[in-house]
């Protein structure tokens, strides 16, 4: 479990600002110190292509400091919002199609928190609008996405740092735009990391 509650480069909770954060949001059960940190995220990190807002933004600290992220980095932050309660998480991805009608497809960053009454239980905080509404309701699962087509799917495995497919995709588009044009899907090498 120790890999869950490691501090990373990319989800970097020693960081003082995360420390004093998840010190603000804990609640006095590990169940509502996750809730708390999951709707902090969801409500308060503005997803960066619903805002057309950049930086491109990938570690934990970064995310934290912008005030913005795309999913994967959303995730990033509330992974490190959790460790820092001493919180196993996780990071987990789902295969979505970009237009709703097939190809082509991009991958999706969520977190999987482990919870002393559920086990492991998957959370999604890339921020509610109109066509999304995730919420906390353990032990019963409310992504923000759920696949529904052929090629859409949830990948298995819970990791415990990013996939380097999606770090590098983060690092290397410095607008959102040309991050969105660059999403990334499932390459030979991640299709190893989810034993497809």
């Amino acid at each position: 479990m120790q890999e869950y509650l490691t501090a990373t480069e990319i989800i970097n909770w020693e960081d003082p600002a995360i420390l004093e954060l998840a010190r603000q949001l804990k609640g006095r059960t590990v169940t509502e110190t996750a809730q708390n940190c999951f709707e902090w995220v969801r409500d308060n990190i503005k997803h960066s292509w619903d805002y057309r807002l950049n930086p491109v933004t990938c570690t934990a600290s970064e995310v934290l400091q912008a005030g913005t992220g795309h999913c994967f980095a959303k995730s990033h932050l509330l992974a490190a919002l959790l460790r820092a309660n001493n919180i196993p998480a996780g990071l987990c991805y789902q295969r979505l199609s970009i237009n709703d009608d097939g190809a082509p497809y991009s991958l999706h960053g969520l977190n999987a928190v482990l919870l002393p009454e559920y086990g492991w239980y998957r959370i999604d905080s890339r921020g509610n609008k109109a066509t999304v509404n995730a919420q906390f309701h353990p032990p019963v699962e409310q992504l923000a996405f759920k696949p529904a087509i052929e090629g859409e799917m949830d990948l298995p495995g819970i990791f415990s740092d990013p996939l380097p497919d999606v770090v590098a995709a983060l690092r290397n588009n410095p607008t959102s735009e040309a991050f969105v044009a660059n999403l990334p899907d499932l390459t030979p090498a991640n299709r190893t990391a989810f034993s497809l």
